[in-house]
Parts: structure tokens; C-alpha cells; sequence
């Protein structure tokens, strides 16, 4: 199983350099770890020689730093990055993995859903496998994936109208714990994991793709559609594997989202992260690119069979006490 991640890892890097990307290192601590609500960090802090002392956070993402660099001017660019999530620990989690991130300046989102497959064929390749498979379901790598908005996933697998229905009440139809200090986001993210990802990706891929905007903090509006947002996942044996933003390059509006985001993580964790001015900064003269981060590891555990996540960590990390 090792011996095909670094296969899948060789073949990715190719394809990568062949495209044209350029592949960079970015720094894992950060003044921020990422402002997303849900999402709990590593924390540490700077010591000085005069004992001054400052905080940091390994990333939960290389997103801001890599976004950072298509500011600077790089066009094309993807990192191997190990990233690091605490509170998270299952057959398909792990404190820290790898993330397969890369960003194309100027093109639509839509180009990295082909990206996708792509790499998805190639993982398959190194493996020596013609399918991808996971508790008994089993996904085609070699065909094209289907496309489906949120919208159509829950008429078709929830039975009820996401955008301009009662998600409350179709989600309680539905058999979907509601709980009454919910909020929107908690019922939305509630119904995805029960009723729509076990029905993705069976047979071959699913695209997931127009999530609502409230479920996208760093993506801008589809266009003809503001409640919608440039979001897509791709889903194989109902595992999702990437995700991918058309970028929002507003810095005010992007302000806006990650003041929510904490305000809600104070709520609901109480505590919160601090936003990366520099990010910020760097939105404000970002070209128009789009984004995708892919979990390598599951990837790899898909096309090789593996029943956890640490079958295909070289040093996986002794479980942590309940």
C-alpha cells in the first residue's frame, strides 16, 4: 500500500509539471490556521530571544499562503501539503494527512473537475486497480464522473427542495434529527451526511457541484445564481475526496464571511481564530483563479483497498485517549 502512494504521488507530480504548475512548499504555521467554524487547529506559540511571546497555529489548509503566492504572481502552482486538524480521529481521519492542493490563475472551476478525474485515473494507474472501493461499494476511476448540483442531489435523494423549500421541515420528513437550537447550517450539513454523501460516487464519481453560499466561505456567487456559490466536491464510494472553489477575490466580502464563520465558532466551541490581515491584503490584487484541495490519503486508501486511513501513513500517530 505505501509502495503505491509513492507511485500515485510520482504520477501526480508529473502530470502537474507537465501542465505546467510549479510545485511550491508553504509554511505550516500561520498567524491563522484557517477561519472556517467547524474546523479546530493545533496551537503553539513564538518564543523570542527577550522572551516575547506570539501566537501560532499549525494550518488547516495551505490555502491562504498559496493564494498569497497567485497574488505575487505565480499562474499555476500545487503542494503536496501535510496539514493538521485536531478533535478529528476515524477510519477516514487522521490528526495529520496530506493535501493535495492546486490553484489555476485565470481558469474556470469547472477545469478542475476534469483535473480531478485525472487524478483519480492516475491513483487507480499506481495501484494497479480498475476500480476504487470502500465498505463494500466501488467506484470506476476511468469514467467520467457525473455532475450533479446540491439542489438535484436532495430532490433526488432527500425528496424536498433545498433552495426554495423549508430545509426544517423536509429534513424532519426526511427522518433527520432536528435539534431546536439548530441553525441552517447545522441541519444542511446534518441532511449532506445522512441522506445525500452515502449515494455519491456508486459506480463511477459524483461532481458535486452550486452549494449554497452560506456553505462556501471562500468562493464567489455562480453567475445568474447569487444563492448558489463556485463549490464543488468530488465524491467516489461515498467518501468525499476534494474540494474546490471558483476563489472570491473580495476582500471586504471575504471580511464579512470570516467574522461570521468565528462569531459562530465562538458560539457554538467558544473560542475563535484571528483573521490573516496579510491574506486579506493579498485578495485585494489576487487574479481570478479557482482552487481545489484533495485528501491524497483517502485517495490512496480508495485505490488500494484499505479498510483506515493509517494503512497508508509510514507513521501513523498512537490513538488518542477518548
Amino acid at each position: 500500500m505505501l509502495m503505491a502512494r509513492g507511485r500515485a504521488t510520482a504520477a501526480a507530480r508529473r502530470w502537474f509539471e507537465a501542465e505546467g504548475f510549479v510545485e511550491v512548499e508553504t509554511a505550516a504555521l500561520q498567524v491563522s490556521p484557517g477561519n472556517e467554524a467547524h474546523l479546530h487547529a493545533f496551537s503553539t506559540e513564538a518564543v523570542g530571544h527577550g522572551g516575547g511571546r506570539a501566537a501560532l497555529h499549525l494550518r488547516t489548509s495551505p490555502e491562504f499562503a498559496a493564494k498569497k503566492l497567485l497574488a505575487a504572481g505565480e499562474p499555476r502552482l500545487f503542494e503536496f501539503a501535510r496539514v493538521w486538524r485536531n478533535r478529528e480521529r476515524g477510519p477516514l481521519h487522521h490528526p495529520e494527512f496530506t493535501m493535495l492542493e492546486w490553484y489555476r490563475a485565470g481558469a474556470p472551476y469547472t477545469a478542475l473537475m476534469d483535473d480531478c478525474a485525472v487524478l483519480m485515473r492516475l491513483a487507480a494507474e499506481a495501484a494497479g486497480t480498475s476500480s476504487l472501493t470502500w465498505r463494500g461499494q466501488s467506484c470506476d476511476p476511468f469514467s467520467e464522473p457525473e455532475r450533479l448540483t446540491v439542489a438535484a442531489a436532495f430532490e433526488r435523494y432527500a425528496g424536498f427542495d433545498l433552495l426554495d423549500g423549508d430545509l426544517f421541515e423536509g429534513a424532519r420528513k426526511a427522518g433527520v434529527r432536528v435539534a431546536p437550537d439548530d441553525g441552517w447550517s447545522d441541519l444542511f450539513s446534518r441532511a449532506m451526511t445522512q441522506l445525500i454523501e452515502p449515494n455519491l460516487g456508486i459506480g463511477r464519481a459524483t461532481i458535486l457541484y452550486e452549494y449554497p453560499v452560506s456553505e462556501a466561505a471562500l468562493a464567489r456567487p455562480a453567475p445568474g445564481n447569487p444563492r448558489v456559490a463556485e463549490r464543488f466536491e468530488l465524491y467516489a464510494c461515498g467518501v468525499e475526496l476534494a474540494n474546490a472553489f471558483g476563489e472570491l477575490t473580495d476582500p471586504e466580502e471575504q471580511r464579512r464571511r470570516f467574522i461570521a464563520d468565528m462569531d459562530e465558532k465562538q458560539r457554538v466551541h467558544g473560542e475563535r481564530y484571528p483573521i490573516d490581515e496579510e491574506f486579506l491584503a493579498a485578495l485585494a490584487v489576487m487574479p481570478e483563479a479557482s482552487g481545489a484541495a484533495l485528501g491524497f490519503d483517502r485517495l490512496v486508501m480508495l485505490a488500494v483497498g484499505a479498510r483506515r486511513i493509517e494503512d497508508v501513513l509510514w507513521t501513523p500517530l498512537a490513538e488518542t485517549p477518548a
